[in-house]
């Protein structure tokens, strides 16, 4: 895996990642460092990759496990440490998960395997940080499910 981090000028302290499947994004940091608030911090960044890498775990997961899934929203609250280096301390994951006849244990499984085995972010973070874990599930009933659509 590589990625480039590009300093955007002299003035300010944005800067534009590309990713190596050529994908970019530009960080920057906050009024008080410099900053001119024009994109996201790198440390939101990293929070928001956590929260990608997990999401996209427990969604796998529910789907392998025959589980009727529609949508999966993951609120990610993060405290951090007031002295340098500020690392994460604490971060909270929220999972609100939309489906139909989805089984609790399921879900619970699901997000336990991200977070112990397969989520290499929330793995590292690990390291530093307290982690807590909470879901939610809200049935879809609006839709058909899988196995009623016509084809």
């Amino acid at each position: 895996m590589e990625a480039t981090v590009r300093w955007t000028g002299t003035s300010g302290m944005s800067f534009l990642a590309e990713t190596g499947s050529g994908h970019a994004v530009l960080m920057d940091g906050a009024p008080e460092g410099g900053g001119r608030n024009l994109a996201p911090r790198p440390m939101e960044m990293l929070l928001l990759g956590t929260g990608g890498c997990t999401a996209y775990d427990v969604v796998l997961i529910l789907r392998k496990s025959k589980q009727d899934v529609r949508g999966c929203d993951l609120k990610l609250s993060a405290e951090r440490a007031d002295t340098e280096p500020k690392v994460f301390t604490k971060i909270n994951f929220h999972f609100v998960v939309r489906g139909r006849n989805l089984k609790p244990a399921t879900v619970e499984r699901a997000i336990k395997l991200s977070h112990e085995k397969y989520c290499s972010a929330s793995i590292m973070l690990e390291k530093t940080a307290s982690m807590t874990h909470s879901f939610e599930i809200i049935e879809d009933s609006e839709l058909p499910s899988e196995h009623e659509v016509q084809s």
